[in-house]
């Protein structure tokens, strides 16, 4: 793929590419450019549109906005005010990426493997992390003291929406309903009237985060702890702003929490800032940034965490707090600074340790294996998931792997689903000796995903390990749901797998090691029927659908990769953005969590060229698509 680089004044970006057939292509104008690449579904075709995107930036905030707006429109990818609303809150950010950016360039690479699916993921830049000292030769992960164990509670991803209105229609055209958007949609004026405690198609009403913590009172009067990993915030995003997010985030941490809950450990998610996703490092020249939400977050966190954590917090939303009467030291990290749709990472160069988060937590990490301390690590996306950088999240684990010895357990949200992922010492000989740490990703409260949930675990009081972890749910399917919901158990982790593996891991004191886990992963491939009860699990028995074939194969996969550039996810067009479903009259979507509207924009990538060409024309006229390009190869 051969791409040039030229700029007029007007900022404009001339291209020369391969075509489809291998053979390069010159054209002298924007419009000759978009026509030859609407139809080339390939990485150098992403590259090319990359470049007639970095001249529109050139051209300011205000019609980048304006013309990207349009092709949300065009193209029918959410109703006008969506367009209008989250393309006004991101696009400024993508802006400036691309009048930073080079092209091509692993930058270029990246931002079109994420926002477009053309690109494969670029081979991960090698970097060893320093550390102030040698792994001990007798590291190892202690046994397990058999002593009575304590119970902690897991919740995440919570969206409430303070918006919520019973009687509002669930099956509206955004993707966040039971609000009055329209007249139609108003209580009262709707075939379609929201329940009293939530529906799938809906964020979390007050009611049902009230409920949860009600249920944990009542079922888990005696549990040490909870562990929030992330999202408050609700997923309207082309509405939310600083107020909102502001709000959200008091009332849940200063009101809703404390009423029901003695000691919460929070991180900070991707929703939970205004743009979602938007958390620029320190080095970036803005004067967007999210110093404001690290201040609410250490403002709610301080009563629980104590001044001096809440003033780490207050930097850059991570925290070191040893828990009182214990040996545990709870470790909060940001890990919206490794995350794809975090568009402030799309800078030339791409920091290797955005913020020195990486070198903080090494500090912190080699503290504690110097005190003896146990360690929990909470983050709320999962480092090995398809939405991390396989760069930060390699230098992660290289973190991990030097301290496997004094981690019990790392701890996340964010994908809504009831998973895990095992990191391994040697991904390329994966088996139960070269596992070294557990990843539990909890399920969410929102009913978006499934039957809201939360999980308990059942921890040793001296190692910290997990010795078994129980779901409970709201059934939605329940006639009484809306009435009141009834929390109950769903399954336990050491009931339903323990007595799977050989020798059979059924003793209430023995520990759910990564060792197990991986067995559990091979007990997935050898008997189906077992899979598949996980399959159900990962939505609490939500919408169930069966998975087999390259579905299964790529499940097992992820769940063997906690680092991301061993997940097999692949990378093809419009990957990481889920199509409305056309069987239904409403426009609902299925999107990631966090998922950029401009993302959504460009998953169709014919469909946006054609749209960007006509939006290009209505709003700045003919003089921007018939812009000469001299190009030359090099």
């Amino acid at each position: 793929m051969l791409l040039l680089r030229w700029i007029t004044a007007a900022g404009l970006l001339g291209v020369a590419f391969a075509s489809p057939e291998g053979e390069l292509v010159k054209k002298s104008t924007v419009s000759d450019i978009l026509s030859d690449i609407e139809n080339a579904f390939t990485c150098g075709a992403c590259e090319a549109l990359l470049g007639v995107l970095q001249g529109l930036a050139h051209l300011g905030n205000d019609a980048f906005v304006d013309v990207i707006t349009d092709v949300c429109v065009l193209a029918s990818v959410e109703d006008k005010d969506v367009c209008e609303g989250a393309i006004s809150r991101e696009g400024p950010i993508l802006a400036h990426d691309l009048r930073n950016m080079h092209i091509p360039s692993k930058t270029a690479t990246l931002f079109c493997s994420t926002v477009f699916g053309l690109c494969d993921s670029p081979d991960v830049t090698e970097h060893t992390v320093e550390f102030p000292s040698a792994k001990p030769s007798n590291a190892s992960r202690p046994s397990p003291s058999g002593e009575t164990p304590i119970q902690v509670v897991h919740i995440s991803d919570i969206h409430v929406d303070l918006s919520y209105e019973t009687g509002a229609n669930y099956n509206c055209t955004k993707n966040i309903c039971c609000r009055p958007y329209t007249e139609s949609d108003a209580p009262g004026n709707t075939s379609f009237p929201a329940g009293g405690y939530g529906n799938s198609n809906c964020d979390s009403p007050l009611t049902l985060e009230e409920s949860m913590y009600g249920a944990i009172e009542h079922l888990v009067p005696d549990a040490s702890f909870t562990i929030f990993t992330g999202d408050v915030v609700e997923g309207a995003v082309w509405l939310v702003n600083e107020t909102e997010v502001t709000n959200d985030l008091n009332d849940a941490y200063k009101t809703r929490m404390p009423s029901y809950l003695n000691k919460v450990y929070g991180v900070v998610g991707n929703h939970d800032a205004a743009p979602v996703n938007s958390f620029p490092p320190a080095a970036i020249d803005t004067t967007i940034d999210s110093q404001w939400v690290y201040d609410t977050l250490s403002s709610g966190w301080s009563q629980w965490i104590g001044s001096e954590a809440a003033t780490t917090a207050d930097n850059y939303g991570s925290y070191s707090v040893k828990h009182p009467g214990s040996n545990l030291r709870i470790i909060s990290f940001n890990t919206n600074f490794y995350y794809k749709e975090n568009f402030w990472l799309y800078e030339e160069t791409m920091e290797t340790d955005p913020n020195s988060q990486l070198r903080w937590l090494v500090t912190e990490l080699s503290a504690a294996e110097a005190a003896g301390e146990r360690v929990w690590l909470l983050g709320h996306m999962p480092m090995g998931s398809g939405d991390a950088f396989h760069d930060g999240s390699n230098y992660f684990n290289q973190i991990i792997q030097r301290y496997d010895a004094t981690i019990a357990a790392a701890f996340y949200g964010h994908t809504h689903k009831d998973e895990f992922e095992i990191s391994y010492s040697n991904y390329t000989d994966q088996n139960a000796n070269t596992a070294t740490m557990m990843s539990y990703i909890a399920p969410a409260l929102t009913p978006t995903s499934g039957n809201p949930t939360f999980r308990v675990y059942s921890v040793d009081p001296v190692t910290f390990g997990i010795l078994d972890f129980t779901v409970y749910i709201a059934n939605m399917s329940n006639p009484a749901y809306q009435s009141n919901p009834k929390w109950e158990k769903y399954y336990s982790a050491k009931e339903a797998y323990g007595s799977l593996v050989e020798p059979a891991i059924t003793d209430s004191a023995a520990e759910l090691t990564p060792a197990f886990w991986h067995n559990i992963t091979a007990v997935f491939e050898k008997e189906d029927s077992v899979f598949q009860d996980y399959i159900a699990r990962k939505t609490r028995g939500w919408k169930v659908e069966l998975c087999s074939g390259d579905c299964k194969t790529e499940e097992i996969c992820q769940l063997r990769a906690a680092e991301s550039q061993y997940n097999c996810v692949t990378i093809s067009p419009g990957i990481n953005f889920k199509k409305r479903d056309t069987t239904s009259t409403a426009k609902h979507q299925e999107s990631a969590c966090g998922q950029s509207t401009i993302t959504a924009v460009f998953a169709d990538f014919q469909r946006s060229v054609s749209a960007l060409k006509s939006s290009a024309l209505t709003k700045l006229g003919s003089d921007f698509l018939d812009k000469t390009a001299n190009t030359t190869s090099s």
